[in-house]
């Protein structure tokens, strides 16, 4: 049975929502979007909720109308302007040897247990990077592995606490819900990253209109996470003040005629600010160095938060490049001078099924992530903002036909996402049985002690 998600991009230069279906094969198909240009939003921080919230709702309104759906749950993007991360280790005992999703959730939360979290942050992502098994390392998996002892190395995004309310402010103003929260460099991420490039290490660099990230993977999860509060919309302001013409038109030369490489000598005939009737002659080339010179400082500085990651000999895949400031030409092979001797690609979003044009490029890629976050294509596991264990594994349990939901996992409440049995409802640490009518005398006995063996188990 498909389920509808609707994902909200929440950027400095516009917002955008999607709604789309997931079927039970976890395929996503495109059902209407919505675009509206964002207010009260500057270099990805929210500065006023009542305009902000506006923009969300008209990009929602857009979207719904097209879809004809009026969802209200919604997987939601935050900047990283409002983010840092750290690293935390945990090691569990295995009493019953066998490593099940359990133990991992509970290795995790070891983890962080143990991590360093300022009083006015709270987290955003809890994910694992290295599992060790005994004395095994660089285990892939350790779900269904024997063992008696595990251990994992984990990197956990954390956000400003004020930060986050105010982005659910945002949205409940705009009479919606918050399901999920996902920091906007890790959804671009899953929209734009192959399986192969997150095994043998990526960065992805997402050049946006107002602000810029670099996200380094390896070992199929992040690893580190840096924030930089420049981007295409600079350009823009730079292309105004150098040849003192009005920003739209600037915004429109820096589309037309933006290019890293190829040196045009043409004449632009260009309006003043604030004097329509004369206008200006400006060569091509001041353009063109203009563009070459904001790139070149933002590309700088994102290599100087590379090196300073430590894990620029491990990106045996290169960088992906990705974010609406990759559109300006040959920002490829600029791009490569900068980082040389490693290889260097533009990202763009998985194709999805009835995807709309004006969501193919790659200043979309966050939104389009947070659908992929939505059907289960996040890391293999994590907890989210919500304190629940992601995953996609299905087990059976003692009785031998009583499946573990996959999806989530709550450890309060585990009931909710069908760990237990329907015949019971859990109530955090006491087992309520509702219904065991339609079991004669010999199966309800025969089910009861089986049953009690399995909780033992589980406690």
């Amino acid at each position: 049975m498909s389920k509808a998600i609707l994902a909200i991009d929440i950027g400095s230069m516009a917002v955008k929502a999607v709604i789309a279906e997931v079927d039970e094969f976890g395929d996503i198909k495109v059902l209407g979007h919505g675009i509206a240009r964002s207010q009260g939003v500057k270099k990805g921080i929210i500065t006023n909720i009542d305009q902000a919230s506006k923009s969300i709702r008209q990009a929602v309104s857009d979207a719904r109308r097209i879809a004809g759906n009026n969802i209200t749950q919604a997987v939601v993007s935050i900047s990283s302007a409002y983010t840092k991360n750290t690293n935390s280790i945990g090691i569990v005992n295995i009493p019953q040897k066998d490593i099940t999703v359990k133990e991992i959730n509970r290795v995790m939360e070891t983890a962080l247990y143990n991590a360093d979290i300022p009083k006015d942050y709270e987290v955003l992502h809890v994910l694992p990077y290295n599992f060790k098994v005994d004395d095994q390392s660089n285990i892939e998996d350790p779900y269904n592995m024997n063992a008696t002892r595990m251990e994992v190395e984990t990197h956990i995004i954390i956000a400003q606490k004020s930060s986050l309310s105010n982005v659910r402010k945002a949205i409940v103003s705009a009479g919606l819900e918050v399901e999920s929260i996902v920091l906007d460099s890790y959804a671009s991420s899953i929209a734009t990253l192959s399986n192969d490039e997150k095994i043998l290490g990526v960065a992805v660099i997402d050049m946006g209109g107002q602000t810029s990230t670099l996200s380094v993977f390896k070992g199929n999860s992040i690893r580190y996470n840096a924030f930089l509060p420049v981007g295409s919309d600079h350009i823009t302001n730079d292309i105004s003040i150098a040849l003192h013409t009005p920003l739209n038109v600037a915004e429109s030369v820096k589309k037309s005629y933006g290019d890293l490489i190829e040196i045009n000598d043409d004449i632009l005939e260009l309006p003043i600010i604030g004097d329509e009737e004369n206008k200006n002659s400006v060569p091509l080339r001041v353009v063109h160095d203009v563009i070459v010179a904001r790139v070149e400082e933002s590309l700088l500085i994102l290599s100087k938060y590379l090196d300073k990651s430590g894990l620029k000999s491990n990106i045996g895949a290169g960088i992906v490049l990705t974010g609406g400031m990759t559109k300006l030409k040959h920002m490829r092979e600029f791009a490569q001078s900068i980082f040389p001797g490693i290889a260097v690609r533009i990202g763009l979003p998985l194709p999805l099924k009835g995807l709309a044009d004006d969501l193919k490029g790659p200043e979309s890629a966050t939104v389009v992530g947070l659908l992929l976050y939505k059907a289960g294509k996040h890391t293999q596991y994590e907890i989210d903002n919500k304190k629940r264990l992601l995953h996609q594994k299905e087990e059976q349990d003692s009785l031998g036909d009583i499946r573990l939901g996959s999806g989530s996992v709550s450890h309060t409440d585990e009931a909710e996402h069908g760990v237990v049995d329907s015949t019971t409802v859990r109530d955090k640490d006491q087992i309520v049985f509702t219904d065991l009518a339609g079991f004669d005398d010999e199966s309800r006995g025969d089910f009861l002690t089986k049953l009690k063996n399995w909780i033992k188990q589980l406690f």
